[in-house]
């Protein structure tokens, strides 16, 4: 059985320590270490079924990657800084439809927009500075820059609705305060909302996004489409998607900020930008101070579950982001440093509760700008800055914020399409990176439909009870509800530690195989997590039946708990031996010891914690895989 693929650097054991073939002395084929020597001498050299495979030694902490060109803690020279920094600005702009949408719906005059345009632009800054240098616990230290997102579109449109901008702004100021109570408890909640959860969560938010925007031009209420809208729409979208496709270099990293140039210069020449809105942009200055005299609150108890399903959906978000930050900056990431993502969901808390005191709807770290990163292979904190700054500056552009102000609605439509098909694709991603059995698979199911029916047919929440009217008025809201509920109705019966009994003669590799993927499914394991647990009892039980069992059966038990993976195996015999150290070759090829010491030093490099001891006359082996 050869070693699953694992997150992390597998090699050879022979061909990286001792950059030599080995071939096993003549021994005994029946004796204990003879047997055992030919197994591991097959493995060794790769002609036999089984094979053994370590893990490269763990260097020190956060290794920069070799794609990185300047890793976080790097200076690039100014110029390269200040590059990356408009390119990060121009993708992150083209979410500044999410605002301007939420405008449209309440029919606010185009200065009130460009002044809530500005103060976003300096909310995002702000945040942006906060989550990559940190204050106190707030910050996650990375560069992973701040925007408006489409998880709180659903929710604030709803609002719009029932009390106007006023209360879309104070229950985004009440959804940044409840974000910044849940950070400190985001281990807790990881069986509350597992990642198939986490990934509906998503899905609802692109097809939220992408329905939302075509009922921009298709709802009831909206005016009719002509023909020229169509056209303006048709080209923006095309020359965003050609870019993303078959674009390189900069032309793919700005092909959303491209199709936004091309949608607006189509839709002026076309007669689609008003002479009262091209007014409005001329008689807007240069340089200026936003006001703040258009801003105020109000509060609504029946929005409170939509806007705080919204803010835990926006941590879970950050989470992943920060999380794909700590992968892409090391090279030898094993697993998320929850300090690090608690002080990430902290800082998007706060700009969220500042974009809600400051008059602009709420705020989320912006994946597709780590992404960004990534790709160019400049992920320096220096970038941040330079974001930051850059965002902070155009605050006071006011001929600018009037401009992305009185962007056509085509424009603005092909826009939220093209960014809802990556936000559903995402999604898809999450969800299909657990094993699923049929509970998982009815929850994720019937919750998406729960939410496409309430999308498709916006009358259900209307004439449901005013009790529950709010829930049911986002597909976001009343999907996730559902998935809750069902999740953990579907936890019931689900036993947490299982136990399989197998006798020495009765070791069938199919069978464990079997045994751990139901299990797994039913846990919604990891399948890299259920996979490395798979191949170290097979190989387990395969050391101890040439040199530790005596007689009975083996008992193997998994337990299970969102966090954590535990295997024990119990038997009649001695007490195996871990190494610390690899054993050196003298060792290995001159003695049955020393093959001993080198299976049991493999076995614990498969592992994350590994432990043996003995008890009532049985020994036991602890496998401890971290979830």
């Amino acid at each position: 059985m050869e070693c699953p693929s694992y997150p992390i650097k597998y090699e050879p054991f022979i061909e990286s320590h001792t950059k030599r073939p080995w071939v096993a002395p003549a021994m005994s084929e029946t004796s204990v270490a003879g047997r055992t020597q030919r197994v591991l001498a097959n493995a060794l050299t790769g002609k036999g079924a089984l094979r053994f495979w370590l893990p490269a030694q763990t260097p020190s902490p956060r290794k920069k990657p070799p794609n990185l060109i300047f890793g976080l803690e790097d200076s690039p020279p100014l110029l390269v800084t200040i590059s990356n920094g408009v390119q990060h600005v121009g993708l992150i702009a083209i979410n500044l439809v999410y605002p301007l949408l939420m405008c449209r719906a309440a029919n606010a005059p185009v200065a009130f927009v460009a002044d809530l345009l500005a103060m976003g632009m300096l909310v995002c800054g702000i945040g942006t500075f906060l989550q990559a240098r940190g204050l106190g616990p707030v910050g996650s230290g990375y560069m992973c820059p701040s925007g408006f997102t489409a998880t709180y579109f659903g929710p604030s449109l709803l609002a719009t609705q029932l009390g106007g901008l006023p209360l879309v702004f104070g229950m985004t100021t009440f959804a940044g305060a409840i974000e910044a109570a849940i950070a400190p408890l985001l281990n807790r909640l990881r069986a509350i909302f597992p990642p198939e959860v986490s990934g509906l969560v998503i899905l609802m938010i692109g097809l939220t996004v992408g329905i939302g925007g075509l009922r921009l031009i298709l709802g009831a209420g909206a005016a009719p489409v002509s023909a020229t809208e169509w056209e303006v729409g048709s080209v923006t979208l095309a020359t965003m998607v050609s870019f993303n496709v078959w674009g390189k270099g900069i032309a793919r990293m700005l092909c959303a900020l491209f199709g936004l140039i091309i949608g607006y210069i189509a839709g002026g020449a076309l007669g689609l930008i008003e002479a009262s809105e091209l007014s409005a942009i001329s008689q807007a200055a240069w340089i200026g101070i936003p006001t703040v005299r258009y801003f105020w609150w109000s509060f609504d108890i029946t929005l409170v579950a939509p806007f705080a399903v919204a803010s835990v959906a926006g941590a879970m978000k950050t989470a992943g982001t920060i999380t794909v930050c700590q992968r892409i900056n090391d090279a030898d990431w094993v697993r998320p440093d929850l300090r690090s993502i608690t002080g990430g969901v902290l800082a998007d808390a706060v700009a969220t509760t500042a974009a809600g005191i400051a008059g602009v709807t709420g705020t989320n770290s912006h994946s597709a700008a780590v992404g960004l990163s990534s790709a160019t292979g400049v992920t320096s904190r220096q970038v941040a800055y330079a974001v930051a700054a850059i965002f902070v500056l155009l605050t006071f552009f006011p001929k600018l914020t009037a401009l992305l102000a009185v962007m056509p609605r085509a424009v603005i439509v092909a826009a939220l399409l093209f960014a809802a098909t990556f936000i559903i694709i995402n999604g898809l991603q999450v969800i299909s990176s657990r094993m699923l059995d049929v509970r998982r698979t009815l929850v994720v199911g019937l919750s998406m439909i729960a939410g496409v029916t309430v999308e498709v047919f916006p009358a259900i929440g209307a004439a449901a009870p005013k009790a529950v009217a709010s829930l049911m008025g986002s597909s976001l809201v009343f999907s996730t509800l559902v998935a809750l509920v069902l999740n953990l109705l579907f936890r019931i019966g689900v036993k947490k530690k299982v136990n399989l009994v197998i006798e020495s003669t009765e070791i069938e590799p199919e069978r464990i195989e079997a045994f751990f993927e139901e299990q797994g499914s039913l846990w919604g394991a990891r399948p890299e997590i259920v996979k490395r647990a798979t191949f170290g009892t097979l190989q387990l039980l395969e050391v101890l039946v040439e040199n530790y069992w005596r007689r009975g059966p083996f008992v193997i038990e998994a337990s299970f708990d969102e966090f954590n993976l535990d295997v024990r195996v119990t038997y009649e015999g001695d007490v195996m031996e871990f190494a610390d150290k690899r054993p050196s070759a003298e060792q290995i090829r001159e003695s049955a010891e020393g093959v001993r010491l080198l299976a049991g030093f493999m076995l614990r490099r498969n592992a994350d914690r590994v432990r043996s001891d003995a008890k009532d006359g049985r020994a036991s082996v602890l496998f401890h895989f971290d979830h």
